[in-house]
């Protein structure tokens, strides 16, 4: 098997990396963490000037290959990530993209990509905890229209979002998975009630997001009516297969840090600390590569993610939450200090074994999906 790169792939990297080292000193200073209307803007500038660059859509529309290359070099120049437009380009961008009608696709997938308009993703439920299907929020059909009913908890950037993936249950007598329609939600639309709820670290990138009648139009259903569970699986896909990608980048960066920083502060004498490094950095380098399979099996299939994803996401949540136990250790006392890039990036690690699909979830797709065992009682 031949693992190097094309001439054409070589050409795409220097390309990239020239015109990263021109772009980014020219971007406006980063703002506050917690100021997330402030953080909207600033990543919708970065998004546009990928877009008018020609590097948009690598996350849809480039090579697997060509696609880990702008991963790989926008993490190593410290480029913004898409922050702000994670739903909308990684989530509900490509589920349009697979399952919407021509329309639907030119209605919503520039704006993405230019950065105009920001996703938010209404699953959750507070009633329904991991059980997605278990959820309450009904549509009602009227006319042309839904009348939606109903409360999200978790909703991703629901602060500044101008529209919302939201499950509803169309069909109420219909067995719990075969009643749910995924609808595209606009989020300034009469109805709709958004209140922010604070994490750990004080960001508020969540929210309760209650539904009062809001209406919404039947054109903006993806897929059919009462099929939303088999498009909400293709979400879900991308969600665990591919999204996490770039993340997976910047923890083999930060490792590289974490050593830098043993070394000067003595914690590098430290040989458990030295073992627990290097067991992190082949456990990232394997999930790199697993991340490599994913996107070339996605390209494969059509551009959807298999159940593959969920062994990614699974062993990443954890892998992630090692290496910021890891970090610190290497920061010591300095471990609480919460103006700690480190310490604040340790308290969202916490979330990750839930976010996407609980790692209990994600056992059981892989037990039943992959190992064929049978399903529990």
């Amino acid at each position: 098997m031949d693992l190097s790169f094309t001439g054409q792939e070589e050409e795409f990297r220097a390309r990239l990396r020239e015109w990263l080292t021109a772009t980014l000193p020219t971007l406006p200073p980063r703002p506050d963490p917690l100021d997330w209307p402030g953080r909207r803007a600033y990543d919708c500038g970065w998004q546009r000037r990928l877009y008018d660059a020609g590097y948009a859509d690598t996350h849809w529309d480039a090579s697997p290959t060509q696609r880990l290359i702008f991963l790989e070099e926008t993490e190593r120049a410290g480029a913004p990530y898409v922050g702000a437009n994670f739903v909308g380009l990684l989530h509900a961008g490509p589920t349009i993209a697979a399952e919407g009608t021509p329309a639907q696709r030119e209605r919503w997938l520039p704006p993405i990509l230019r950065g105009d308009e920001v996703w938010c993703q209404g699953f959750s439920e507070p009633d329904a905890g991991s059980d997605l299907a278990a959820l309450r929020t009904k549509a009602v059909r009227d006319g042309d229209t839904y009348v939606v009913t109903g409360q999200k908890i978790w909703t991703s950037h629901a602060e500044v979002a101008d529209w919302c993936e939201l499950l509803v249950r169309t069909d109420p007598e219909a067995p719990r998975h075969r009643g749910i329609s995924w609808l595209a939600m606009p989020m300034d639309a009469p109805g709709v009630t958004v209140r922010p709820l604070r994490t750990l670290a004080g960001s508020t990138e969540f929210a309760e997001v209650f539904l009062d009648e809001v209406r919404v139009p039947v054109s903006h259903r993806i897929g059919a009516e009462n099929d939303g569970w088999r498009v909400t699986m293709v979400t879900l896909s991308f969600e665990r297969g591919t999204a996490f990608v770039g993340e997976v980048v910047a923890c083999r960066r930060l490792l590289g840090e974490l050593a830098r920083a043993a070394r000067e502060n003595g914690t590098w004498d430290d040989p458990v600390l030295r073992r627990r490094l290097g067991r992190l950095s082949a456990e990232f380098q394997a999930l790199w590569r697993l991340v490599q399979a994913n996107v070339s099996e996605a390209r494969a299939t059509g551009g959807v993610p298999g159940a593959g994803g969920s062994v990614f996401k699974l062993h990443y949540s954890h892998a992630r939450q090692e290496l910021y136990e890891a970090a610190a250790a290497v920061l010591g006392p300095d471990a609480l200090d919460l103006d700690h890039d480190w310490t604040l990036d340790r308290l969202s690690s916490l979330s990750y074994t839930i976010a996407a699909g609980t790692s209990q979830i994600q056992r059981n797709i892989v037990a039943e999906r992959i190992l064929g065992l049978p399903k529990g009682r």
